[in-house]
């Protein structure tokens, strides 16, 4: 097993998708964590505040264990944001976790 980065770039004007496909991405999510696998998981705001409101947010990082890169990729290639459009572009990259120990 090894960590992986699932780096998603949102559509343009995707927030309506996003928020309509948000339960169902979540659940994946809480999937990996409740495996023990997931480092952390979130939201890029698309301006400098938590809580972006209508500016929306720009996409999501994403870094968990899986078997192998295909599989990352396999997984992420499943997600909702991919399904319904609501992410453009999503690259999946190997990652040595270093710090915290």
């Amino acid at each position: 097993m090894m960590f992986y980065v699932i780096n998603g770039e949102d559509a343009p004007d995707s927030l309506e998708k996003r928020l309509i496909a948000r339960p169902a991405h979540l659940e994946r999510i809480k999937a990996l964590q409740d495996e023990g696998r997931l480092i952390l998981a979130g939201p890029y705001p698309a301006i400098d505040n938590p809580d972006p409101g209508p500016a929306g947010f720009s996409g999501s990082l994403i870094v968990a264990e899986f078997v192998s890169l295909e599989a990352a990729k396999s997984w992420a290639e499943a997600d909702p944001y991919v399904t319904t459009g609501v992410y453009s572009k999503v690259t999946v990259k190997p990652f040595r976790k270093v710090l915290p120990g």
